[in-house]
């Protein structure tokens, strides 16, 4: 099993993120308060308690550069954390929202984070040295419902969002003073803030989970509607493909490579992704390998029967490629609602990652071994 270490902090986990030097992690155990932890002599001991929100905290990020933390809440705040000797300092920003705060991410550079939100809209926040504080610029009259997850393509300036709406887009967020044009011919600086590159109409369902490829060529999110989507090149001519699940939909998803993705969601384990020669995704195996009793074995015969038929009359009248069924369990006990990588300097390769969820674990997955995977 590919699971290095599981760590129950509490009943429920609603987001997590790592420091650093991955030696403490900060968490919501589903309601106003962030915790933070730090591995002492072989054990986790609580360090600091951040509460400074009203209600339930749905997102965190912690800087690998400038060690700040960055957090959201559903009472329509965000605060920026600073490390001040032992304490944690935190300076409110200026959201402007009338509806909860949902996602946040840093950028590349970490001078941006964006906040994707329940009002139809995305702020991309920014610090301002003149007034020392954090202010926003909204992005607007985009996105036709809630804005689930964002993700920053590595340019600094591109930014990916799901949608409750069943769309993902790409919108420009080169801000004037915070953003710089390069000296080489670059056209992502071309684009004006808020500017709309692309919309991408794949989902029938809510969309969740977007992430960029470490080039940035290849974006990839989850559907509610139990699929994955790819596409290639979307700024010039976007390629798309859609890959069916078996089971349950996805919540959240990571590139470990430029052709493995790790998927995570209400199947309670990990799913590899993998891209061939010719770049045709396809679902490999689940991360947590189980072992069968032999009082379901013929129950599992049957559902795998009845998952054929399924796959082969979905393939009739659909090119989407379709998963094999397989039992959940392991690990994770409920649902897997964040996913956070653990490099190492500027490795490229991801073969560290946790996952927490609903069940109030947090666990740690190791590759190492595993090469076969991360190739």
């Amino acid at each position: 099993m590919a699971a290095a270490a599981i760590h129950q902090f509490a009943e429920c986990i609603t987001c997590h993120a790592w420091s650093p030097d991955h030696s403490m992690v900060a968490f919501c155990p589903n309601n106003n308060e962030v915790h933070i932890y730090k591995f002492i002599t072989d054990k986790w001991e609580k360090l600091h308690v951040l509460s400074k929100h009203d209600q339930i905290v749905s997102g965190i990020d912690w800087g690998r550069s400038s060690n700040k933390i960055v957090t959201v809440s559903h009472d329509r705040n965000s605060y920026v954390w600073t490390q001040e000797g032992h304490d944690w300092v935190p300076t409110l920003v200026i959201l402007k929202l009338n509806r909860a705060a949902l996602c946040v991410q840093w950028s590349p550079k970490e001078n941006k984070f964006a906040v994707g939100s329940g009002a139809k809209s995305v702020c991309i926040c920014y610090y301002e040295q003149d007034n020392n504080w954090w202010i926003s610029k909204v992005v607007r009259k985009k996105h036709g419902s809630s804005v689930t997850s964002v993700a920053w393509h590595p340019n600094n300036i591109f930014l990916a969002t799901t949608s409750t709406d069943g769309r993902c887009r790409v919108f420009s967020t080169f801000i004037k003073g915070v953003d710089t044009r390069g000296s080489q011919a670059s056209t992502s600086t071309d684009w004006k803030f808020g500017e709309q590159i692309a919309q991408l109409d794949l989902s029938s369902m809510w969309a969740f989970g977007v992430r960029w490829s470490p080039s940035g060529k290849t974006l990839a999110y989850a559907g509610h509607n139990s699929m994955i989507y790819f596409i290639d090149d979307v700024e010039t001519s976007p390629a798309a493909q859609n890959l069916a699940l078996r089971d349950l939909p996805l919540r959240d998803i990571l590139f470990l490579s430029e052709r493995t993705v790790i998927g995570v969601g209400f199947d309670c384990n990990p799913m590899i992704f993998s891209a061939d020669e010719t770049g045709l995704w396809s679902f490999i195996r689940y991360l947590d390998e189980r072992k069968v009793t032999t009082s379901t074995s013929r129950a599992s015969q049957l559902s795998e029967a009845l998952g054929k038929l399924y796959g082969q009359s979905k393939q009739a009248t659909s090119s989407d490629s379709v998963e094999p069924s397989k039992p959940r369990g392991g690990a994770h006990e409920n649902c897997i609602t964040c996913i956070a990588p653990l490099r190492k300097g500027n490795d490229t390769v991801v073969k560290l990652f946790s996952t927490s969820g609903l069940d109030g674990k947090i666990v740690v997955w190791d590759l190492e071994n595993h090469m076969d995977i991360t190739k």
